[in-house]
């Protein structure tokens, strides 16, 4: 019975193991490649992106720099908790600026105002100028259908563009990050771990996000039957009227496309508690950018996009 109860004692938990896995795929995509980043928003997944990746390297600092791809339509909030994770723990960021694409006619804005699509230009751009060879994030199996096809370790060609069609086997664990010239990886360690996981580990970890996943009375307006609010990338068309709403944000992206959702959960374990009862994906409820069509994530990660 000793034996049975100390065996018991050194079982893994759920986010243990998910914690282990992904700390072990940014120390392998760091060992087999010669200049890889990481890819930082702010939101809530690359944020335990930067936190695993702190432990994947302690006590010694982390050996790459973090990229945001800035569309300049980005929530206060999220752009202000950036600059003091990357203060705190002394990261080079790399900046890759949207708005600069467009004055020197790199991009051209799309009619609706919608700068999403024309981060990929930028992404692929800012990645030659630096010469990274391996970009990691925080994109999940779960948010997405096109998503869900990935491979940890998705090769990209020398236009940074992916095939579904031609992705490396991954048998027991096993990733092969060779490249040659002008080619690169992008790597997702939280491929494996659901919304439900990653808040849990939040609240495990005590990881400070931004307050806008949290739910506050904000003033808010109706579009396509979904709430945004009101800031200054985010005004009310004519007939849309503002009102005040108890909303939080289960993703974040563009203020101009990301959409709030009615909610009570103030701290990390009421979230936990209300979406353990959802069964809408974080995009799918929110993202305005993946409405456009049912393949419109696949289409732009064929593009070059994340």
């Amino acid at each position: 019975m000793t034996e049975l109860a100390d065996a018991g004692r050194y079982r893994l938990t759920q986010l243990d193991f998910l914690e282990a896995e992904a700390i072990f795929i940014i120390r392998e995509i760091v060992a087999e490649n010669e200049n890889p980043g990481l890819l930082f928003s702010g939101g809530k997944d690359s944020i335990v992106m930067l936190h695993l990746a702190a432990k994947a390297f302690a006590p010694g600092p982390i050996p790459f720099p973090v990229i945001h791809i800035d569309t300049g339509q980005n929530f206060d909030e999220v752009l202000e908790l950036r600059d003091r994770y990357v203060d705190d723990l002394n990261v080079r960021l790399i900046i890759g600026s949207v708005p600069d694409a467009i004055e020197a006619g790199l991009v051209r804005e799309e009619p609706d105002g919608s700068r999403n699509r024309i981060q990929t230009p930028v992404l692929l751009k800012t990645a030659e100028e630096h010469g990274l060879t391996a970009l990691m994030g925080g994109a999940r199996r779960d948010e997405e259908k096109a998503r869900a096809k990935e491979r940890v370790f998705s090769f990209r060609d020398e236009f940074g563009q992916w095939d579904p069609k031609n992705q490396r086997p991954e048998l027991w664990s096993l990733y092969n990050g060779r490249i040659h010239k002008d080619e690169s990886i992008r790597c997702f360690p939280i491929s494996n771990w659901t919304e439900l996981d990653i808040w849990q580990y939040i609240a495990r970890e005590k990881i400070e996000i931004p307050n806008i996943y949290y739910a506050a009375e904000r003033e808010v307006f109706l579009r396509n039957d979904m709430y945004f609010a009101v800031n200054r990338h985010s005004q009310p068309k004519e007939g849309e009227d503002v009102f005040s709403e108890t909303v939080r944000y289960r993703t974040v992206g563009d203020a101009t496309l990301t959409a709030a959702v009615r909610s009570e959960a103030r701290t990390p374990e009421e979230v936990i508690d209300e979406i353990a009862l959802t069964r809408i994906t974080e995009r799918g409820a929110t993202r305005g950018d993946d409405k456009v069509s049912e393949a419109a994530m696949e289409d732009r990660k064929k593009e070059g996009y994340f």
